[in-house]
């Protein structure tokens, strides 16, 4: 099994280097470049198709928010992951990034063990959305402007079953709490993920808790 490859995006240089001589060290993880400002971001993530970018939101040229845009919303960068690197948890762009195409994000002063593990739960393709993350990525859903305009996401071809898992994710419950409250396994709780993400066009779960509340399945109370 390959090395994940990491690409680390922050405008501060002894950081950046922090997180490179981290992220290194790991045994599976592997640096294959870095950034100090977003512009510059872009341009890595479409030279060297990294698995997984550290991504800090306020950076120079380009600010986070819209280079995760550009590289997830860019065919040739489609399967490249972006972890959002926030000094606050309770960063307003914080929800901005995650509808831009980012798998999920943590905190600057993250513990080094949960930070290699961030970039390995991103890099197999799922969120790094607590619930506690969830319940604030709700928060600022609902002070959103959006949240009064038409819902730009159609749920056709949802079946029921699919529209309950949907509503669990979109408030928070994780895979093994959705498998007990609907009595079902496991596996047939992944599968019903696997769906959804392929009907919604969603690249991972964060995209789906947007989708959930985008096509006013949940309702912010």
């Amino acid at each position: 099994m390959s090395d994940i490859r990491v690409l680390i995006a922050d405008d501060q240089q002894l950081l950046r280097a922090s997180f490179a001589v981290l992220v290194g060290a790991a045994a599976g993880l592997e640096v294959v470049g870095e950034a100090g400002d977003g512009l510059r971001a872009v341009e890595q993530a479409t030279a060297l198709r990294p698995d997984v970018v550290l991504m800090d939101i306020r950076m120079p040229e380009l600010d986070g928010i819209e280079a995760t845009r550009r590289i997830c919303g860019a065919p040739a960068t489609a399967g490249v992951k972006v972890l959002i690197l926030t000094t606050y948890d309770l960063d307003s762009y914080v929800f901005s990034a995650l509808r831009a195409g980012a798998s999920g994000f943590l905190l600057k002063d993250t513990p080094a063990g949960d930070l290699l593990s961030a970039i390995r739960i991103v890099a197999a393709g799922e969120a790094l959305l607590a619930p506690t993350v969830t319940r604030r990525l709700i928060g600022e859903f609902a002070r959103q402007p959006q949240r009064r305009s038409p819902p730009t996401r159609a749920l056709d071809g949802v079946t029921a079953r699919e529209r309950e898992v949907l509503t669990l994710i979109g408030r928070g419950l994780s895979n093994h709490e959705i498998a007990d409250h609907l009595v079902v396994s496991m596996a047939t709780v992944k599968t019903h993920i696997g769906q959804l993400l392929a009907k919604l066009h969603a690249r991972d779960r964060a995209q789906l808790v947007i989708a959930a509340y985008e096509s006013g399945l949940v309702v912010v109370g």
